[in-house]
């Protein structure tokens, strides 16, 4: 399994500030699955100590209605740098086998509005989300989910017979 953490360039405006995913080996019937993890709920009181102007920046696009709700939410679902390396250990521990790759970056600063929070996306025909923290003998001591695409990934079937 590889673990690939991708260092800050630059001063983080605040610790929450890494993104993870990681790569599954085989996942309902697809290999080589990428899941967008992200921290579900935090306190109302830690949303009150950023300096929102500071961290979020300008839309994506000109004209677009930016919500700064999203934004904020794109931050306070990442990670700490002491929530990364509890979920690189409990990967490593628990899922070694079974996963290709452990990935996590810095989101960029200013965060651009109109960027969805993972924790907004909805499930669909190839869209779901992992429920890790529902998993039997869970360890960690926060909620973390995973966002995936089916759609994005070929069958196991069909790869193996190329």
């Amino acid at each position: 399994m590889e673990i690939d953490i991708v260092p800050a360039l630059e001063r983080l405006p605040v610790d929450r500030a890494w993104s993870m995913s990681i790569t599954i080996k085989s996942f309902k019937g697809r290999k080589d699955v990428e899941v967008h993890l992200f921290r579900l709920g935090w306190d109302a009181l830690e949303e009150d100590l950023y300096d929102w102007d500071h961290i979020l920046g300008d839309p994506m696009h000109p004209d677009m209605d930016a919500d700064m709700g999203s934004g904020r939410k794109l931050v306070l679902e990442s990670f700490t740098p002491e929530e990364r390396d509890l979920l690189v250990a409990y990967f490593k521990e628990r899922y070694a086998g079974k996963l290709e790759v452990i990935r996590s970056c810095p989101i960029d600063f200013p965060v651009p509005l109109g960027i969805p929070a993972l924790c907004d996306m909805t499930e669909g025909k190839d869209m779901g989300f992992l429920i890790l923290d529902k998993v039997p003998n869970y360890t960690l001591p926060f909620p973390v989910r995973g966002f995936y695409d089916l759609s994005q990934h070929a069958p196991i079937v069909e790869v193996e017979q190329k």
